[in-house]
């Protein structure tokens, strides 16, 4: 009977010890966005290339964040961040660019999609 026991509650134990780490905190479509913009103001070495200018991380965040509080409520969700006010120019269409210390350049579009993807 001891047994018996002893596997009931090592099973139960092992159980909720996996159903505690299947669960991770559910983000609000806003909070995904403003985690977007604090990856890009916390970028190292690397430059925001927007218009043909290089920006630096803090700046880029803060340009990001004033595009998104214009647009209101149009946009809804994280997508329409990234597809609306984070990928291109709305004045020139230019596609937005991560500049590396390397020399490395990716879109801005692909930074943000990567990114959400580890959320």
């Amino acid at each position: 009977m001891n047994i018996k026991f002893f596997i009931l509650i090592l099973a139960t134990f092992i159980s909720n010890s996996f159903a505690g780490q299947a669960k991770k905190p559910t983000l609000t479509e806003k909070e995904k966005i403003e985690a977007l913009i604090s990856s890009i103001e916390h970028l190292k070495n690397a430059k925001f290339n927007r218009n043909g200018s290089l920006y630096d991380a803090s700046a880029a965040a803060t340009h990001l964040r004033m595009k998104w509080k214009k647009a209101g409520d149009k946009i809804k969700t994280v997508q329409d961040f990234i597809e609306q006010i984070a990928s291109k120019s709305s004045m020139t269409g230019l596609d937005y660019k991560i500049v590396y210390s390397d020399g490395k350049e990716i879109p801005a579009r692909k930074y943000f999609y990567d990114k959400l993807k580890t959320f």
